[in-house]
């Protein structure tokens, strides 16, 4: 583009005589052509658009007329209304208002100038109107300075951020005024050295503006102009094109045919052209060089998005001026944005480029530059980011293979497994066209040849190695999905997959290997799935959606297509296969999704037939627990009772289970006569055929082969000699648990008798027995299935199983006596709170491998998951969850999430027994401490510390509400303070009593204790309190004092109250305002700022938090050295002293009471403030910050110095604020600014490059 002259920022009101610019600009004039010389005219001469034509006639009319108003016509009766209003409202044709304004800036263009003055001023949301008299003596600067006063300071809101329809609408029209503005002022008024200028200048001016509104619709309205002025110059510069094409071919005629007259036109039209095109430029230059260059970098992301998007117009629109390395440097820079929107806008207008190939000679720089850059934005962690930016690396693929590398490609392959469907999709739609899209020359011929022959049979081959080579074989599902929808004939191509599992392999090709072929069976079995089911797999999708009639269609002509083919080829694969475990568990999946119909009205019985064969010889040849279970899932699908095939099915299973159970009861009746150690080959044989049974009873009601007794016979020997096989106790309880569940199902479906009710109870209590005594067995494996058998038989059979109205099954009920309770959390403490190196089961010795000790600690999740349930379920009693709840802390990692909601479940089934429950645990914790250590522990040894902090923790989960939990803290007091002084000091009343250490940590509720209920418990404190323990001053007596403080602090008398509410105003400012450093604990209520911990917290807080409070003058004494303070003189005006008419609760009142209490009180303060060190220091690092009850964080910075700091050494040209100052303004607190965060544009720690 030529260099422009620079336009003036000033708007000054221009006379007709004038050519020449104000002097007074922001730009400056390189060149020395700001002074048009010769154009002594304001109007260049050329054609008029098709507005104008016809409309400089209508007489000399003012726009002021009785017609006109504010420069157009008034419409559908509306009086005095603002061009603002117009485009507002949206009812009338953007061109017509266009027309009208054209119109009325023809009879006097400074007041129509003015009208589109204040149409931009009042889109900013200012209420401020710009006069006549202020257009012509006051300065730019001076005039944004005086709308700037004018804001509405009761919202941050201004049209383009504002909700609602209306507003949304408005944004469109905003931008379709000034572009339809452009088109209809194209041929003339542009070039008038007026209008653009001024439009350009105020524009320029108020996005360097502070405030946010006027910056943010000025650039929007800029970058809309520069759109609109790169349209004309595109049509210019075809225009000039044509013209020169025309001269030339005149000029080219011989001179008897050659047109002087024609050449002169040309030559003249031209030249205007050039002089149209210049003119166009430079105010494109302008604009660019005045806005966009500041504000594609702005600290608001939704301006430098606005910005990219544009310049992604500009380039696609006129390529040869603006697609160059000097402006696609601007969006390669912006793609290392710290906002997801703006790195989104730089992707989309690259797609744009990238998409039209004849472009690709002009981004070969650019793609070579920031290729890198756009391959890691694969991994954004925007999901729509990164969506965008595979979609164009897929366009940079087509433009050019040659540009990505091996190590690109393969950075975008492994999304195909991502869980985000959308990047999945996008990553799958680049692996197709990458591998699978280029299509062999030889292949066309052979275009309509099927099976192993057809095209598809080498790109069915590349994906089976892709799958492989990608080692990630369990998600083959997810692949699928991934090109679903962009390979959908290459994956529904089960024929040939079909035919290349079946057929031999054809003159030298070369065969699949045997994990070739388990990979193409778990594909084909995935499309299958995906071609049935209609859905993408867990995981991939929000739920099922409703198919439309299109997709439903195709549905069932796929699972019709599916039926027809493998009805016959399965039976054949089967038999192929059947040897193979991990090949036929996945074949025998595929008629689930069959349309059994089809096999009576396709005459294909025969081949079901074949397939029930095949089925049972696997039953017969496997013992492995997967392949059985998907042959029970077979056969029930298979015996479909809606279908005529039932019978044949039916058939079929009942022979086979009558042959198993008779195999069964006759390997067993031999194995448990013997005498002597059973023999192996014996085990075994019992062992495989239980297996199969316990396989089928899973899917299958077996209830008439009587299972229940062979089962209670093996299992009581076990119990009787010890020395039953591990694996045949596993199954066998298995097997007696499905055959109670199958007896339950039945009796609650259909009416039963009474003795099938007394049956059912026999059976299930003696099986919970028989669980019971396998609880004590010397195999875990054992004791895991026992217990979780016995777990899951509890739950079904509680109280609720009369839920829903079957009160019949009341005599079911069953209540575990307390000696099973103590049993099952014995096994959840033996076996699920261990530490993983000491848990070596059923690891086989390889607890160094990571994923077995994943398993191995998501098996005991599961484990006490399904006692919390008891829990939760009230099966077992509450307190048995102390326990469980004293483990909160040490096992966070593991078991946190379980505990927490077993806790919040509890609490509201009972929050009084919750909280005696949680008192209980912090009992058990201290006795375990105590046992351990003895009496004369240390207070400040990480075991004490660590049940205080427990103890927070669990005052944390009590939430704010303290009127909800009322009942339930007091009670926990009343147990913490009877465990205090249960114990007595068997040396006299002298020494404190052995379990008085506990108030400390009792004393980490007091927070939670409303101010009179405080009260209550320090007079029920003060009862098991003689006197002499008021009295005593030593350090074991530490805890007593430090509690009884924390009861007074807020709930004694007027004193406290007024100290307290203070602290509660600012605290409630600060809670409301201010998030403290991770870490710090948070003061929800005014009472707890006098707890143990407050007043070093209130001290903490107070230095970082600018709300102006009355603070005692702790901060000043704890900062000296505390050797040289005595408790009565330094410490006494720290913390407030009762009145003198308190009236003491005990029952020995005297005169000198008063003294007596104010030394105490001294004494405890002085003592409470030596342990906030400790205390603090001990709370810096927290465990579990999400049990915090959540803070809000100031939108204030709490200096200047920090937003100087933030700017220092920026070249930045403006700092963001929300709203301007004014003298009504109110406390800036309450507002949000947006001061300008230079860390907030551009993400350092992801560049690639340099920026500048």
């Amino acid at each position: 583009m030529i260099a422009a002259p620079e336009i003036p920022t000033d708007f000054t009101l221009l006379q007709e005589s004038e050519t020449h610019f104000s002097s007074d600009t922001d730009f400056e004039d390189i060149e020395g052509k700001s002074q048009k010389q010769g154009k002594g005219k304001t109007c260049k001469k050329g054609k008029k658009g098709p507005a104008e034509k016809g409309k400089s006639g209508n007489g000399g009319g003012k726009p002021g007329g009785p017609n006109r108003m504010n420069g157009h016509h008034q419409q559908n009766g509306v009086e005095n209304m603002m061009l603002f209003e117009v485009v507002k409202m949206g009812k009338s044709a953007m061109q017509s208002v266009v027309d009208d304004w054209i119109e009325s800036y023809k009879h006097d263009r400074d007041i129509a100038l003015l009208d589109l003055i204040n149409f931009f001023i009042q889109c900013s949301g200012c209420k401020g109107v710009v006069t006549a008299e202020m257009f012509r003596h006051m300065q730019n600067s001076e005039i944004i300075r005086k709308m700037t006063e004018e804001f509405d300071e009761d919202s941050g809101d201004y049209p383009l951020t504002m909700a609602g329809p209306q507003w949304k609408k408005f944004k469109s029209s905003f931008c379709e005024f000034i572009g339809v503005l452009v088109r209809q002022c194209q041929y003339s008024i542009i070039y008038d050295e007026y209008m653009m200028d001024t439009v350009i200048s105020l524009l320029t001016g108020l996005s360097d503006s502070q405030v946010r509104a006027f910056r943010h619709t000025s650039t929007l309205a800029a970058m809309k102009l520069m759109t609109a002025l790169v349209n004309v110059a595109l049509n210019l510069s075809i225009n000039m094109d044509n013209t020169q094409r025309q001269y030339e071919a005149e000029r080219n005629k011989i001179i008897g045919k050659r047109a002087n007259d024609r050449l002169e036109l040309l030559l003249q039209k031209r030249k205007e052209l050039q002089e149209n095109q210049d003119e166009i430029e430079n105010m494109m230059n302008a604009i660019f060089k005045g806005v966009f260059v500041h504000r594609y970098r702005d600290a608001i992301a939704e301006i430098r998005a606005i910005c990219i998007e544009e310049i992604g117009i500009w380039m696609k629109m006129y390529s040869d001026a603006f697609l160059n390395d000097s402006y696609l440097k601007y969006v390669g820079w912006t793609m290392h944005d710290k906002q997801g929107e703006v790195r989104l806008k730089c992707l989309t207008a690259l797609q744009g480029l990238y998409y039209n190939k004849e472009l690709n000679s002009k981004l070969e720089l650019f793609t070579s530059r920031f290729k890198d850059r756009i391959v890691s934005m694969t991994l954004d962690k925007e999901y729509d980011v990164a969506v965008q930016a595979i979609k164009l690396l897929t366009l940079v693929l087509q433009s050019s293979e040659e540009v990505l590398t091996a190590e690109d490609c393969e950075n975008v392959y492994h999304l195909v497994y991502s869980a985000h469907r959308p990047v999945a999709v996008a990553a799958g739609e680049f692996l197709y066209k990458k591998l699978f899209s280029r299509r062999d020359p030889e292949d066309d011929g052979i275009v309509k040849r099927r099976g192993r022959q057809s095209p598809n049979a080498n790109l069915v081959k590349t994906l089976v190695f892709f799958f492989l080579e990608s080692e990630l074989h369990e998600h083959a599902a997810y692949l699928v999905d991934s090109m679903w929808d962009c390979a959908t004939d290459l994956l529904k191509d089960w024929e040939c997959m079909n035919s290349l599992l079946l057929e031999e392999p054809l003159n030298g090709e070369e065969p699949l290997t045997d994990r070739q072929e388990s990979a193409l069976i778990e594909i084909m079995l995935c499309t299958i799935r995906q071609a049935a089911e209609c859905h993408p797999p867990v995981g991939r999708g929000t739920g099922k959606r409703v198919l439309t009639a299109k997709e439903k269609k195709t549905q069932l002509d796929d699972r019709t297509k599916i039926t027809e083919l493998f009805a016959v080829a399965l039976p054949q694969l089967l038999a192929k296969y059947s040897v193979d475990a991990e090949k036929v568990t996945n074949l025998l999946q595929l008629p689930q999704y069959f349309d059994l119909e089809i096999y009576t009205t396709g005459r294909l019985e025969k081949h079901l037939d074949a397939l029930l064969r095949q089925i049972r010889d696997i039953v017969e040849k496997h013992t492995d627990i997967d392949v059985l279970e998907a042959c029970s899932k077979t056969y029930h699908a298979l015996c479909n009772e809606e279908f005529t095939i039932f019978n044949r099915v039916d058939i079929a299973r009942s022979q086979l289970i009558d042959e198993l159970a008779d195999k069964f009861n006759r390997l067993l009746e031999d194995f448990l006569q013997e005498g002597e150690e059973p023999d192996e080959d014996d085990a075994y044989q019992v062992l495989s055929t239980l297996k199969r049974i316990t396989a089928f009873h899973n899917a299958h009601d077996l209830s008439r082969w009587d299972l229940f007794g062979c089962n209670y016979k093996l299992l009581k020997t076990g119990i009787e000699n010890g020395d039953m096989p591990e694996q045949i106790v596993i199954h066998a309880l298995q097997c007696t648990h499905y055959v109670i569940l199958w007896q339950l199902a039945k009796i609650t479906e259909s009416s039963s008798t009474k003795e099938d009710l007394l049956r059912l109870k026999k059976q299930m209590r003696v099986f919970c027995q028989i669980c019971q005594h396998y609880l004590t067995n010397v195999n875990t494996a054992v004791k895991e299935q026992a217990f979780t058998i016995l777990c899951d038989v509890l739950m079904i059979f509680s109280h609720q199983i009369m839920t829903g109205g079957r009160d019949m099954l009341e005599p079911l009920v069953y209540t575990p006596d307390s000696s099973l309770q103590s049993e099952l959390l014995s096994f959840i403490l033996d076996h699920v709170f261990i530490d993983q190196d000491d848990d070596n089961n059923s690891a086989d010795g390889q607890q160094d491998d990571e994923a077995s000790k994943i398993e191995a600690l998501h098996k005991r999740r599961n484990l006490l998951a399904a006692f919390c349930k008891l829990i939760v379920y009230t099966v077992v009693e509450m307190n048995t969850a102390a326990d469980i709840f004293k483990q909160y802390m040490k096992y966070y990692n593991d078991y946190g999430d379980i505990i927490k909601e077993t806790m919040s479940k509890t609490r509201q089934i009972d929050k009084i027994q919750c909280a005696k429950t949680l008192i209980l645990s912090l009992q058990q914790l201290f006795n375990e401490m105590i046992q351990e250590n003895g009496y004369n522990f240390d207070r400040s040894s990480p075991t004490f510390s660590g049940i205080k902090e427990l103890a927070r923790r669990f005052a944390l989960t009590f939430g704010l509400d303290q009127l909800k939990t009322r009942e339930a803290i007091a009670m926990l007091h009343k147990d913490g303070i009877e465990f205090a002084f249960k114990e007595p000091n068997p040396q006299g009343e002298s020494h404190p009593p052995l379990n008085l250490a506990f108030l400390d940590i009792l004393s980490e509720f007091s927070s939670k204790l409303l101010r009179q209920d405080k009260r209550t418990v320090y007079v029920y404190l003060e009862k098991f309190m003689t006197f002499q323990m008021s009295l005593r001053r030593e350090d074991v007596w530490l805890p007593l004092m430090s509690y009884r403080n924390s009861l007074l602090a807020g709930g004694d008398d007027d004193t406290m109250s007024v100290i307290s509410g203070i602290s509660s105003r600012g605290s409630t400012v600060r809670n409301k305002k201010t998030k403290p450093a991770t870490g710090k604990r948070k003061v929800p209520e005014a009472e707890e700022s006098s707890s143990s911990d407050g007043m070093w917290l209130n001290r903490e807080q107070t230095m970082h938090t600018p709300v102006m409070m009355q603070t005692p003058q702790l901060t000043s004494t704890i900062m000296r050295e505390p050797k040289r303070l005595r408790p009565e003189e330094s410490y006494m005006g720290v913390y407030p002293m009762q009145p003198e008419h308190h009236q003491a609760p005990l029952d020995y009142k005297q005169q000198e009471e008063a003294a007596r209490q104010q030394q105490e009180r001294a004494a405890m303060n002085y003592v409470k403030l030596r342990t906030n060190l400790q205390h603090a220091i001990r709370r810096g690092t927290s465990l579990m910050e999400d049990d915090e009850e959540p803070i809000v964080e100031d939108v204030m910075m709490s200096s200047e110095g920090r937003i100087e700091d933030l700017n220092e050494g920026m070249d930045f040209d403006t700092m963001d604020i929300d709203l301007p100052p004014s003298k009504n303004r109110r406390e800036r607190t309450e507002l949000k600014p947006d001061f300008f965060d230079p860390a907030s544009i551009m993400d350092e720690s992801v560049l690639g490059v340099s920026m500048f």
